[in-house]
């Protein structure tokens, strides 16, 4: 009988050992569970997204909510700041000065 005629999954499964904080784990179990989801289908319907997407299905994002490229700008402009910035004795000093201006 062939089997991709009748529906039948076919392809070869293989396994993925994943390490991660088990905090994280059983919350994203909770979250998927809601979902009606396992961790397994969540895991394999990332992994077939990755492949359709050719990369990453969604913005990476810092802990500061900025692209890695972004918060890197703004780290490089903040060190020229420092480096380079006027500096001012007191919030009035910097209000004069920029009312000279």
């Amino acid at each position: 009988m062939d089997n991709t005629r009748t529906g039948i999954y076919t392809d070869r499964m293989t396994t993925i050992q994943v390490r991660t904080n088990e905090k994280t784990k059983k919350a994203a179990q909770r979250v998927l569970a809601n979902l009606g989801l396992d961790l397994s289908s969540a895991i394999n319907i990332y992994l077939v997204q990755i492949v359709q997407k050719n990369g990453i299905p969604f913005q990476i994002l810092t802990e500061n909510g900025m692209t890695p490229t972004e918060e890197a700008e703004l780290l490089k402009d903040i060190a020229w700041t420092k480096k380079h910035g006027k500096r001012y004795a007191s919030a009035r000093a910097l209000h004069e000065a920029i009312l000279k201006e």
